[in-house]
């Protein structure tokens, strides 16, 4: 559980498991990403993006996303639990920064929570809650720029964002996809094209990432058995997870314990 903020590496994220930021998935906290070397491919709100060096990425508590970035891609994470009293966006955002001020700023911010965390000087969490509100006045300088507002979303867009806002709060349900295309109010044949228009990935691509991953976190950080796992992510029975899991991950559940 995250008792506050805390700054890590995009490497640190993920364990050494690329999984851990590339499949398709929501987290209970809020995230500010620099990207500072490398590019590859974010998925954000509904939509797949190009993302590279001096990006910026804010990603709200329950927002799907998933991040793949090259070999050399390199970056930090601001974590901050919800509740905190900072102003941050309510949307997701990805921001490009070409101002060459802009970008040492945040580095710098980044950089002073970092040497925070790791000091042994007394109110750490006071001084870290500090530059995380600096952090969010950065971003909200920009965001309310013309160079970063956001253009119209067309309408694939707007229901691929609905989609991946249901699957974050449905995920574990089971549910067919017939069940979120009807609560979407389209077909499900609308609904696939529309999310593969928007972000590369069938619908049902993008549903199977959001449960694999929590498949796979709660075999590799829990000890609950695959049965409890299984019942818990809507799977009709246990063999069927099995099989679930083996075909995607290529070993079977046991084999997936403790694993990065």
């Amino acid at each position: 559980m995250l008792n506050g903020i805390s700054i890590q590496t995009l490497a640190k994220m993920t364990g050494g498991a690329d999984w851990r930021l590339q499949l398709a998935h929501d987290r209970p906290h809020h995230l500010l990403m620099w990207v500072t070397r490398g590019q590859g491919r974010l998925l954000l709100d509904g939509e797949r993006r190009g993302v590279g060096a001096h990006n910026a990425i804010f990603v709200p508590a329950g927002a799907l996303f998933a991040l793949e970035l090259g070999r050399q891609g390199m970056g930090q994470a601001v974590v901050i639990p919800p509740g905190m009293t900072l102003r941050l966006p309510e949307r997701p955002r990805h921001l490009r920064i070409r101002d060459v001020r802009m970008q040492t700023e945040l580095s710098g911010l980044i950089e002073a929570a970092h040497r925070e965390q790791t000091g042994d000087r007394p109110l750490k969490q006071d001084a870290l809650e500090a530059h995380a509100a600096l952090m969010s006045v950065w971003l909200r300088r920009l965001i309310v720029q013309d160079e970063h507002v956001p253009e119209p979303r067309n309408a694939a867009l707007r229901l691929s964002a609905q989609f991946c806002e249901l699957v974050s709060q449905r995920y574990a349900s089971g549910d067919a996809m017939a069940r979120y295309a009807e609560t979407a109010g389209v077909t499900p044949t609308h609904l696939t094209r529309s999310v593969k228009i928007a972000t590369g990935k069938s619908a049902a691509d993008l549903l199977t990432e959001r449960v694999l991953y929590e498949a796979r976190a709660l075999l590799a950080g829990s000890t609950h058995p695959a049965k409890d796992i299984a019942r818990h992510l809507g799977f009709g029975s246990a063999a069927y997870f099995s099989r679930f899991i083996q075909t995607h991950c290529g070993k079977p559940p046991g084999q997936l314990r403790g694993a990065a």
